[in-house]
């Protein structure tokens, strides 16, 4: 059966409240949709810990919690904007949470990858994900008092707006292209990316790359198989 995906929503910032992407998660059937994916960054900023829950992420994590309960597998590819998510406090949600995804649709077999770690030259928000993401960053994050770890979250939010302008501003097509030749070596089928917020879809050697478009954007669901 088909794949749902939701590449970068960013709801709490441009994707707005969650309200219709709530409705849309509530309409789908187990009969015709058998996974979704979420293709990381669906919050605006999202941390896995009840402390900075907002009143979308409230109404989303229902929504997701209606999906697996119908019998539809979630998946979620975590992104530049999500945070200690697969150990957190929302781990629940998912069947499956991590730095990617590997699943079948349609016959092909599909590597699910957010994106934002795979341009070299992003040097600065390479630096800055190894600084934020890691053992020492998720103790005073859980830890910290609650006035400080929201600061610590308004600071996070900002450090996000400016690591990587410039890389973000165009489609690293080369680099992409070179991921995309080791990964599809491994098996795969098709490399599907999020992060850059426009869909572009190309073919590598004998496979394909494709990119989702943002969420925000068309308030589309993209239906893979």
């Amino acid at each position: 059966m088909p794949v749902a995906v939701i590449a970068d929503a960013h709801l709490g910032g441009p994707g707005g409240s969650g309200e219709d992407l709530a409705e849309q998660l509530g309409a789908l059937d187990p009969g015709r949709c058998a996974r979704v994916l979420f293709l990381g960054d669906l919050f605006h900023l999202w941390i896995g810990s009840r402390r900075f829950e907002t009143p979308e992420i409230r109404r989303l994590a229902s929504a997701i919690r209606g999906l697996r309960q119908r019998g539809i597998r979630v998946s979620y590819v975590e992104g530049n904007r999500d945070f200690f998510l697969a150990d957190g406090a929302y781990g629940d949600l998912f069947d499956d949470c991590g730095r990617e995804v590997g699943f079948d649709a349609g016959g092909a077999k599909y590597l699910a990858v957010h994106g934002d770690g795979l341009n070299p030259r992003d040097w600065r928000y390479r630096c800055w994900r190894r600084l934020s993401k890691n053992a020492v960053s998720r103790w005073l994050t859980f830890r910290l008092p609650r006035s400080t770890g929201r600061r610590l979250v308004a600071s996070t939010e900002r450090g996000l707006a400016r690591t990587n302008r410039e890389h973000r501003a165009r489609i690293p097509g080369a680099v992409i292209r070179r991921y995309a030749a080791r990964r599809l070596a491994e098996g795969n089928d098709v490399l599907l990316l999020g992060h850059f917020h426009a869909a572009r879809r190309w073919t590598v050697g004998d496979g394909e790359v494709r990119i989702a478009d943002a969420w925000f954007h068309d308030r589309k669901l993209l239906w893979l198989g």
